[in-house]
Parts: C-alpha cells; structure tokens; sequence
C-alpha cells in the first residue's frame, strides 16, 4: 500500500537509565545507554571502519587502525572475551600521509579473503595504492595470514576511500570501490588474487555528476544488493551532488534507473542504504545538524521514479549528533553518529521512524566523537557499524572495538519478517536472495 508522504523529524524516545552523563563529569564510556542494550565487549583503541564475518563457525572482526595504518582482527569465539588476535601494518607507516578506511572480506572458491582499503596522501608513499588484500580462510591460526595482492591505480592516484564486497548473480565475488575519478570501479576478487590485474577490473560505474564534482567526481560511498522482484543486481551510490541507482546485471552496461536530486536543505550526498525491498532508502547528508532522510523511490506505485527530491521521513537522536554509517536490518536501522553514540530505530513506517535503543560509546563531555579538543579522547565514538545476522551480535568501531546485544534481536533474516532476505550480508554459497527459507512467523505491527 503507498504511504502519503509526510516529513516526519523523529528525536530520542527511549528513556536513558538513571547514570548521568553531563559535560565534564568525567563520565566513562559506556555508563548511557536505553536499558534493551547491553554491552558484550569493548577494547579501547582508535579505529575508523570495521565489518564482522556472518558465519559463526568463523567468528572475527575486522578493524582498520586508521592512524596505524593498518588493521587488526578481533577474535569473537567467545564474545564476552573478545581479545585482538592480530594486527598488520603497512611498512613505514610514519611516513605514510592518509588513513587505512575501508574493510571488507569475501568467499570464493573455498578460500576467504580480507580487502582493506587504503587512501595515502598523492604526494607521501603508496600514492597509487589502493588495497592491501589478504588471505584468511586458515584462521584461527595466525600464521597462516598472509598477504596475497595489493591493488594500486596509477592512472589515479589517491586510493579507495570505501569499498563493498558482492556476490552477483552471476556468481562472481566482488568489490566494488570508491576512486578519486568519475567512476567506482568493481574487482573479481579471483582474477586479483591470482595475480591477472589486467583482467580484474571488470566493470566501471559512472556518477552522472561527474562533469560538476563536489569534492572530487566519483562517488563517496555506495552499496550493492539484489533486487528479487526485477531480478536485477542494483548499485546504490552517493555521488556528492545526489544519489542514483543502477541496474548493474550486466556490469559492462550500468543503467541508471532513478536518481535523488535537487532536495533542499541538503549537502553532501554521503551515504544510502535501501530496504530489502529496495522502495525505501535512507540516506546521510554529512553536514553538522543533518537527520538521516528516507526517500520513497516508487512514489506512484510499483514503478521507480526518474527523480525524487522530497523525503517522506527523517530520524535523529540529537540535533548535533550527525548520524553517519548505517546498517538497515529491516524495520530496524543501525547507527553509528559522529556525536556520542550508537543508535537503533525503526523504519517500519518510514514516515515516522523512532528510536528503539542506544548505547554511549564516548568518554568526557557530550559530543566527544567530533573532535571536541576539551575531550581526554577526540575521535569519532562510533564511526563505523555492522550486524552478524545469524545472531544479532552487532559490532561497532571509533573509540575502540565495541560489541552489543539489544533485547529481542537475536538474529536476522528477511523472510521471517516478509521481505527479501537482502541485507550488506552477502550469503556467499548460495547467491543474492538464495538462502533456504525459514518459517515465517508472526509480527504484530
């Protein structure tokens, strides 16, 4: 049934437990937080983004160490003991200027490979280099980590700032990368590793905006996923000036569908994650006071629009608090914000979207995630989010590696709520959409 559109500004309705936590109480992280979420583990540190496996039988996260240059994996086999495993940095990382931003991993051919993603300053070292990847299908054992590619863009130069990994419908293992050109590339992770560059880079997606950069012509961020009713694999980017949509089946031919551009109040396209349906999606402008906005992108029916320019809901828990990375396990929305904490809502109704729990992840005064200089520890609290579907651990990064449980939320799969099985959790044996079904059961909504 279509929802008249309606904007709706959703701030923080879940009551906080009794501890205080104001400015310059000298509060400790962790001591704030909505009573249905608990934390599992913390390990103090200073990371930028991270992703989680999805099988249990291989329980590890991944964190890129941003000013180490690096990354390091988080044992999980026992949640409430997690402990780093092992940690890898870039030779000379002194000299290197830039950041290690983006982690991914993927399955192919019995083998399971880690992608992390660099972006080093073009004047410093590894100007050209854009990931470091690494095979760790023997995991646990340590030793038989070891590096077996690394992917450099000499035409250009400034590395991958974010990267998604894909199974397509063709069976292939992707990733798909941000560059500092007009296009994101995509890589065949088994034409990488085999050590076939020239034929690895097998698809390039346009930003239509190209010809009137914001910050530099491609896109920022994205995420691909499967669409069951089209039966399309479909690339949703974040290209500065708007956020469009293609059908990348065929991954020599991108086709644009449908776009979001000219929304008012707006700058910065960022970041967009669709409902497993692929009709809603919510969406980040990074700017300081920004909600996260939910666009309708079939506001007629069945079909997509051209162009949408008006949200039909917004969500945020603080004015100030700038939501940032996203994960969407529909009706439930995971947030990191550059603010203080980590957030859920619910996006059931996309026009009234409203908190279901939080958790404060930074020490010192509120806002201590931006940077704030009269905070003991000025980094982003939680920069970066994921969810492990198979049993609803979610894992956070920023202030240190962060693990929680919210009441209720034991696991995911679509099907048991009544849409696509499609989530950033690729199911890398049996494609898009191709798990076995589970019993739906009954939501009362």
């Amino acid at each position: 049934m279509h929802r008249t559109a309606a904007f709706a500004l959703t701030v923080l309705l879940v009551a906080p437990t009794t501890i205080s936590h104001a400015q310059g109480s000298g509060s400790v992280a962790g001591n704030q937080r909505s009573r249905n979420v608990q934390i599992v583990a913390h390990i103090p540190g200073r990371l930028t983004d991270i992703e989680i496996e999805q099988e249990l039988s291989r329980p590890y996260a991944y964190v890129s160490t941003g000013g180490a240059k690096g990354f390091s994996i988080i044992n999980l086999k026992d949640p409430a003991k997690a402990y780093k495993m092992y940690t890898w940095q870039i030779e000379n990382p002194e000299l290197h200027q830039g950041s290690a931003l983006a982690p991914t991993y993927l399955k192919s051919r019995g083998r399971y490979y880690f992608f992390n993603g660099f972006q080093f300053s073009r004047t410093g070292p590894d100007a050209t280099l854009g990931a470091v990847i690494h095979d760790v299908t023997g995991l646990p054992d340590t030793s038989k980590v070891r590096e077996v590619a690394r992917i450099n863009t000499p035409e250009i130069p400034g590395g991958f700032h974010e990267t998604f990994s894909y199974k397509h419908s063709d069976g292939r293992a992707l990733v798909f990368v941000t560059t500092y050109g007009s296009s994101a590339y995509v890589y065949d992770i088994d034409k990488v590793v085999s050590g076939d560059m020239a034929g690895a880079l097998v698809g390039k997606v346009p930003n239509p905006d190209s010809l009137t950069p914001y910050r530099w012509e491609g896109y920022h961020d994205f995420y691909v996923g499967y669409d069951p009713a089209s039966k399309q694999d479909r690339f949703y980017g974040a290209g500065y000036i708007g956020y469009y949509v293609f059908d990348i089946t065929n991954l020599a031919q991108p086709r644009l569908l449908t776009s979001i551009k000219g929304v008012s109040g707006t700058d910065i396209a960022h970041t967009i994650t669709p409902d497993p349906t692929g009709r809603y999606v919510v969406t980040e402008f990074e700017y300081t006071y920004a909600p996260l906005r939910l666009f309708d992108l079939k506001p007629r029916g069945d079909s997509l629009a051209a162009n949408v320019s008006r949200p039909v809901g917004a969500w945020t828990a603080s004015w100030k608090g700038l939501p940032h990375n996203h994960e969407v396990r529909w009706p439930y929305v995971f947030v990191s914000t550059y603010g203080d904490e980590f957030q859920v809502f619910n996006m059931m109704d996309p026009t009234n979207p409203y908190t279901v729990g939080y958790h404060d992840t930074s020490p010192g005064p509120e806002n201590a995630g931006r940077g704030n200089p009269a905070s003991p520890n000025p980094v982003e609290s939680t920069f970066g989010v994921d969810v492990r579907n198979a049993d609803g651990l979610i894992v956070t990064s920023g202030s240190g590696f962060w693990a929680f449980k919210m009441e209720g939320f034991d696991g995911w799969n679509g099907h048991q709520w009544g849409v696509p099985n499609v989530s950033s959790a690729q199911d890398w044996d049996h494609g898009p959409d191709g798990a076995p079904k589970p019993q739906k059961v009954s939501i009362a909504r």
